[in-house]
């Protein structure tokens, strides 16, 4: 393999890994946090206020990064959207943010590492890969649709297995939508929050504004389990 040929194989998954790193080297992975976003809370508005289309797309930009990362982070920056711009724009812009960079991952691992992940696949391993990919849309709108498990985790798998891409996207897109607006809707609330002097502490999460959208998150979760064992019951 040439230099440029490995270079435009490894090249992606590489600059993945040294987001990675920086995150974790700086202590960026820390300022995901609602106490950072409350302290910013005016400078912030003021910026959206000003240049809201500039500030809309520094965000987007911002939360593709944090998804390419591959840090625990997508959570805060989809309440952060509701939190900067409401809960419709800040949710589309959640969406928006994920699929890209979900998309991006998925295709950086999948150049750099698919191939030789099938094969080196045992036989055990291909059947349980055979199996997932030809219920792949089922399998990743489920996993998107639990708002626990990490969207990395999730990105890199499928990159690793005989997955389309319109698959990974696709199932992003409609089962991350729910979340995206949830949690932009538990933003602007807290946002409304703050702005009324509200303290940060377990009292918050008892109040209407906080404790619908959490409400939502858990019914969510529930509902996607239950169609999951519904559907594996009806066949």
């Amino acid at each position: 393999m040439t230099f440029a040929g490995a270079l435009r194989r490894f090249g992606p998954v590489a600059l993945i890994a040294c987001l990675l790193a920086v995150v974790f080297a700086t202590g960026l992975w820390r300022r995901l946090s609602l106490s950072e976003l409350a302290a910013h809370r005016a400078a912030l508005s003021l910026l959206v206020a000003r240049h809201p289309a500039l500030s809309l797309l520094a965000f987007v930009g911002a939360y593709i990064v944090v998804v390419l990362a591959c840090t625990p982070g997508p959570g805060v920056m989809s309440t952060a959207g509701g939190f900067l711009f409401g809960t419709w724009v800040g949710g589309a812009a959640n969406l928006l943010s994920l699929v890209v960079g979900s998309s991006l991952v998925f295709l950086a691992c999948r150049t750099a590492f698919g191939d030789w992940a099938a094969r080196r696949a045992g036989p055990v391993v291909a059947r349980l890969e055979a199996g997932f990919s030809a219920n792949a849309f089922s399998w990743l709108l489920t996993v998107r649709l639990i708002p626990i498990v990490p969207y990395f985790a999730t990105n890199i798998a499928a990159g690793l297995m005989r997955v389309r891409l319109r698959d990974l996207a696709g199932a992003t897109l409609v089962g991350s939508a729910p979340v995206s607006f949830i949690l932009a809707g538990l933003g602007a609330g807290l946002g409304g929050l703050f702005d009324a002097g509200v303290k940060i502490d377990a009292r918050l999460f008892l109040r209407p504004q906080i404790l619908a959208p959490l409400a939502g998150l858990a019914l969510l979760s529930a509902a996607s389990i239950a169609w999951r064992a519904a559907r594996r019951g009806s066949r």
